[in-house]
Formats: structure tokens, sequence, C-alpha cells
């Protein structure tokens, strides 16, 4: 588990970074993290909250290595800008539909189904049947077999489905 890059003790201009309704996720997940209610995550907490999760054995090494990713305690502001952080690092949703769009040649904005899931089930980060699951109860293939992949770019992005 990996709370993000370093934080430099968050700044108010975080918030701005964020949808309010993403804000309001993003406090509902410290405050579940923040096991003992003290607007600190320490690694307790973090022991606590990943115990509460089936992962008993967790080093304390790697509970240090996650709190240290954070120039200091991390409060909800700094939690929200290790987050912020993170974000910026991710592939914008145009160079994530470019790549879906080498494997769709006539230029459809769909992929086949069985084709997508060969892809992610035999390649590098091989995706579980669970995984598969969750994926098409997530975005359903059409009546033909055909994903749209533009919608699940979307997702990747922004975290939500857009609306029609």
């Amino acid at each position: 588990m990996c709370l993000g890059a370093a934080a430099e003790g968050g700044s108010s201009n975080v918030f701005s970074m964020f949808e309010q309704s993403q804000i309001q996720e993003y406090k509902e997940a410290f405050t579940i993290i923040d096991q003992n209610r003290d607007g600190i995550i320490s690694k307790d907490d973090l022991r606590d909250v990943l115990a509460s999760m089936g992962q008993l054995n967790v080093k304390n090494e790697e509970l240090e290595a996650m709190v240290k990713e954070a120039s200091g305690p991390i409060n909800f502001t700094v939690f929200l800008t290790m987050f912020g952080e993170k974000l910026k690092g991710a592939d914008p949703e145009d160079v994530i539909v470019s790549a879906f769009k080498v494997l769709d040649p006539e230029a459809t904005g769909f992929i086949k189904k069985e084709f997508l899931q060969e892809l992610l089930t035999t390649q590098c980060d091989r995706f579980s049947a669970e995984e598969m699951k969750n994926l098409w109860a997530a975005f359903p293939p059409d009546v033909a077999g055909n994903v749209d992949y533009k919608q699940i770019c979307y997702v990747i992005t922004h975290g939500e489905e857009k609306e029609e």
C-alpha cells in the first residue's frame, strides 16, 4: 500500500485540485484510516486499518516507509496533498485513449470483450478471474460483445462515469 509522493506539509490550495465530491470521498477514506480519530494518520492507524482488511503481518519498516512519504504528521490536508501529487503523475485521459486506439484500427471506440480479456489475463500484470468479473460488472460489453474503452479511460482518469 502506498500513500503517495512526499507531501510538503500541504496547503489550502490543494482543495482547488479536487471537486467537492472527491474531497468528501477522501475525507471518508481519511476517517476510516485514522482509526484512533486524533486527526493524524500514524503507523498504528495504518497497522489497524490493514489488519481490518486481513493484512495481519505488515512489517514495521513497511509502515515506517508509508508514514515517511509525508514530510510531517499526516493530517487531512497533507493526506489530500499526497493524493494530489500522486494523481499528477497519472497519465492524462488522451494518453490512455491513444493506447487503446492502437487496439482499435477502425477507430470505433470499442474493442471486443474477448480480445481485451485475453490481453488483460495473459500480458504484464495479469488480471485475476475476480478482477475480470469486476471489470465486466463496471463496464459491461454491449450485446455484440464490444467494450467502450473511452468510458473506461474516463473512469480511470476522473473516477466516475460520465453523464451521457
